[in-house]
């Protein structure tokens, strides 16, 4: 609702969803104008779910940071989970429990793995005989290309590279995250570390404070890959390793790179969880 004030002046949820509604409605029409029904990439899909003005200033610029393509080369798909919250509250989930542990994700992982021998530093292919010869399963979160040699060609990446500066003032930006839709920022978002896990008066006692800048780029050779480019060529080619590794009966596939799917943390942990 703090969106929609500032974008249409509206104060109650009823006129937030009537010119949402009005705006999805006119998406609906142009399509059928241009003699579809169903949309056909990215844009026309947000459109339909979330309306024109929406769209354009805080999805857009920012999508097409985050994929390296323009909204119209994208798969409607992509953006189908898109929630409208018509509260006048700013978390990012409808959600009692969200952030991150306190003591960080190191903390908790070290938790999970207590006890368990853990190998880090180790390059699955390189050895790739003794790995698959000591384990019953293998759960394997890796490039699902490169899991089959490449055989039927390599997939395309997006990675991030991370820019941290110190910044000699104890408050950047007064939040842990800030996205940055407007296309002409090459960054997607701004990370002020010390709001994750200090509050009120602490984030004052420490006269400094770290930010990262977050920038998306195409993946290349040597980098490390982060999340999938699910265009059609892409999807089709997939379609082909996926039907291999249906066959597989010792290894389980999981997560944004073997799956190759865009996965938020939330659904990745739901799956694993109903898997085991």
């Amino acid at each position: 609702m703090n969106t929609f004030y500032q974008m249409w002046g509206v104060t109650t949820p009823e006129e937030a969803q009537t010119k949402i509604d009005e705006q999805k409605a006119e998406a609906v029409a142009r399509m059928k104008a241009d003699g579809v029904t169903e949309p056909r990439n990215l844009e026309e899909q947000a459109q339909v779910l979330i309306g024109k003005d929406i769209y354009e200033k805080l999805i857009k610029g920012y999508t097409e940071k985050q994929w390296g393509r323009k909204c119209t080369e994208l798969p409607a798909f992509i953006i189908k989970r898109l929630p409208v919250r018509l509260i006048f509250d700013n978390n990012y989930f409808n959600d009692k429990y969200q952030g991150i542990p306190v003591g960080g994700y190191n903390k908790l992982i070290d938790g999970l793995l207590e006890g368990v021998e853990t190998k880090t530093n180790v390059d699955f292919f390189e050895n790739r005989t003794y790995w698959e010869g000591i384990a019953d399963k293998i759960v394997f979160t890796g490039k699902i290309d490169e899991f089959y040699n490449y055989q039927f060609g390599k997939l395309n990446y997006r990675t991030v590279r991370f820019e941290t500066e110190i910044i000699d003032k104890p408050n950047y930006q007064g939040n842990a995250v800030v996205n940055y839709t407007e296309r002409e920022v090459p960054y997607t978002r701004v990370i002020e570390h010390k709001h994750f896990e200090m509050f009120g008066q602490e984030v004052y006692e420490t006269p400094k404070t770290v930010i990262s800048k977050e920038f998306s780029t195409e993946w290349k050779e040597g980098m490390e890959p982060y999340y999938p480019v699910n265009d059609k060529q892409n999807s089709e080619l997939y379609a082909q390793y996926k039907a291999l590794a249906d066959k597989e009966e010792n290894v389980i596939f999981g997560g944004r790179l073997a799956e190759y799917k865009y996965y938020d943390m939330a659904p990745i942990i739901e799956k694993v969880m109903e898997r085991f």
